[in-house]
């Protein structure tokens, strides 16, 4: 049964750490990446994705298509999710200039739209007589996924429905093939079916609802339906294995499943439709497998950042436990995939483990996907870098050690932009009756309940968090899984009641003001053994905020051992360096070197300390050595 919903993006307005963030988003990155889409920004990688969709339009109507197509089959996809992105600025920060760019790729994206309603510009421009053919690899559904987002929050933010409209009449396209017409199949990649769920509460058309169902059901009942796909056609994208079906979680029916396999980003979008659509229609096996996945993914593969996907081959899961720091792959947009599945669970499930990973996930992996002046990105977030390895050789050359501008596959950036820019959805929640505070974000929020709250607080650096709260009703507070202590004041009297699943209630008459002191301790973390890479090593964590050493702070990273017996210094916050920080300063010794490969003679320690910094914000000094993990002295 769903519980609570996620806030419209229009009823939260940002300031402090996010608003910052929300900022930097809608004056810098969305422009920017307009010029990418345009092909006009400077020394950047090609992305075509404007002229696919003009190519396109001329091709329906009869035209040489120009130059025809470029890019990858998904192409489409950065489109939707820049679009989506400026949806989201629009929606609280008005912009004449920024809607009518909006508004003209939009144009373009309804020419490019077939009389039946299909729109793929790869297979309108180039390959018209394949489609619906290789939906193994042919990412038709996938892009269909990405503008029905899109389309549902321009209408939101702006009430124009011409995206809106073009992505109802490709959802009816495609129910008229799937449903109505019962033609097997499902998408090789995942992702229409939680964009369906949007469009069916904007719409309130079952179709939509159906479609998702059918999508999700049909997943897996017949493990060889891609190999017969494959079969009938003697084309390929990319020569994907159709057999492979652990890796587009497709060897047994959704509801069987309990283990995470795969490629992260297409299990984590498959694993929110599901459990948006259990909480949708109460369906208590669905929900129970999206626990068990979800356990599945938190408690055995995922990153202390909150990445997921640990290897290149696939951009994938391997096995429980295999979590390499150096050769970590945890693609950006997968991390941006947990937050939303975590949000979606959260639709049936009040539980505080839900708000630890979002918010792990955001602060640590999501934010790292991007430079801190908003103009380089990652699409690998890696936990430890080694100059002239990382980068270099075969084996690691997926993690850089500094980030590009922009990529031939250019899934993250764009992705990024859109998660900030709609985070206070993920942060508050509602029903008749409370309003939920699943992460610490400041700014104001008007609940549809009658409700209101207003959120200060430095957070992430300031563990102090106060809410002026008006209304009739209940407020529930998140209170973290790292926070050992806690102390909640309401109209300044200490307030003391027993969490439920982590959260805290309190009843709310009037006007109130409610503030919680979460402790800032710095925390020494270690792995279990079961992961046998990091035994006998140290993380450093202080509030939701993962660390990281880096050679501009403290030379030859490797060479430092952490001494956990004593407790990190905590700087004051430092606007000066890295946008605004605070720095942890443990102590530490530094391990003599040796000449050759392999020495017996001795090492030897000099006492040091060894300072960390937020790993997000990591690789914004040039290229130096990183670590999260650190070997221990002692």
């Amino acid at each position: 049964m769903k519980i609570q919903t996620q806030i419209p993006v229009t009823l939260y307005r940002a300031n402090g750490f996010i608003g910052r963030y929300q900022k930097l988003v809608r004056e810098t990155v969305i422009p920017y990446q307009h010029n990418v889409l345009w092909d006009k920004a400077p020394d950047t990688e090609k992305s075509h994705v404007a002229a696919n969709f003009i190519n396109a339009g001329k091709a329906l109507r009869g035209e040489d298509a120009g130059d025809g197509f470029y890019g990858m089959v998904f192409q489409d996809s950065d489109a939707a999710k820049w679009l989506e992105a400026v949806a989201y600025a629009l929606a609280v920060h008005p912009d004449d200039t920024l809607e009518r760019q909006a508004d003209e790729l939009i144009d373009l994206i309804a020419e490019a739209q077939d009389e039946d309603g299909y729109l793929n510009t790869y297979f309108t421009v180039k390959d018209r007589d394949k489609r619906w053919t290789n939906l193994l690899e042919g990412h038709e559904l996938y892009c269909s996924g990405h503008m029905i987002e899109a389309a549902c929050a321009y209408f939101e933010a702006t009430g124009k429905r011409k995206l809106l409209d073009v992505a109802i009449r490709n959802a009816e396209c495609i129910y008229d093939r799937f449903v109505t017409k019962r033609i097997e199949g499902c998408p090789g990649h995942p992702e229409i079916e939680l964009a369906l769920m949007k469009l069916y509460r904007v719409t309130e058309n079952v179709h939509f609802l159906e479609l998702s169902k059918r999508f999700i059901d049909e997943r897996g009942v017949d493990p060889s339906f891609y190999a017969k796909e494959a079969e009938k056609r003697n084309w390929t994208v990319w020569g994907c294995d159709p057999w492979d079906n652990d890796y587009r979680q497709s060897s047994k029916p959704v509801r069987e499943q309990t283990n995470a396999t795969g490629h992260a980003v297409r299990a984590a979008y498959l694993y929110t439709g599901m459990a948006d659509l259990a909480s949708e229609t109460d369906d208590a096996e669905l929900m129970a497998a999206c626990r068990r996945l979800w356990d599945n993914v938190v408690h055995k593969k995922m990153y202390i950042t909150g990445g997921i996907g640990s290897t290149v081959i696939g951009e994938a899961f391997t096995v429980d436990y295999d979590l390499p720091p150096d050769t970590a792959y945890s693609e950006t947009c997968a991390a941006i995939g947990l937050i939303f599945f975590g949000s979606r669970m959260l639709e049936s499930e009040i539980k505080a483990e839900y708000g630890d990973v979002m918010e792990l996930a955001f602060y640590n992996t999501v934010l790292a996907g991007m430079q801190l002046d908003g103009k380089k990105f990652f699409y690998v977030n890696p936990l430890e870098v080694n100059p002239g390895i990382s980068g270099v050789a075969c084996t690691h050359r997926h993690d850089l050690p500094v980030r590009p501008k922009w990529y031939a596959c250019a899934c993250c950036p764009p992705n990024v932009a859109r998660l900030i820019g709609s985070i206070g959805t993920y942060a508050f929640g509602e029903n008749k009756d409370t309003a939920y505070c699943h992460l610490f974000a400041a700014g104001s929020v008007s609940f549809a309940n009658g409700m209101a709250l207003e959120c200060v607080t430095d957070y992430p650096y300031d563990m102090t968090v106060r809410y002026r709260v008006s209304g009739k009703g209940r407020l529930a507070v998140r209170i973290p899984g790292w926070s050992k202590r806690y102390s909640v004041f309401v109209n300044g009297s200490a307030y003391e009641r027993t969490p439920e699943n982590g959260y805290v209630y309190m009843d709310i008459d009037g006007s109130s003001e409610i503030t919680f002191v979460f402790d800032g301790t710095p925390l020494f973390v270690r792995a279990t053994n079961k992961v046998p890479r990091l035994a006998g090593m140290t993380a450093l964590r202080r509030g939701p905020l993962v660390y990281c050493f880096e050679g501009v702070d403290n030379g030859k990273v490797s060479e430092l051992r952490i001494d956990r017996s004593v407790m990190p210094e905590v700087s004051g916050y430092d606007e000066t360096i890295l946008g605004g920080i605070v720095k942890l300063t443990a102590k530490a010794v530094r391990v003599s070197d040796c000449d050759e490969l392999y020495s017996d003679e001795p090492e030897q320690y000099v006492s040091c300390e060894a300072v960390a910094v937020p790993y997000y914000a990591w690789g914004n000094r040039g290229e130096n050595e990183m670590r999260v993990w650190m070997n221990i002295c002692g």
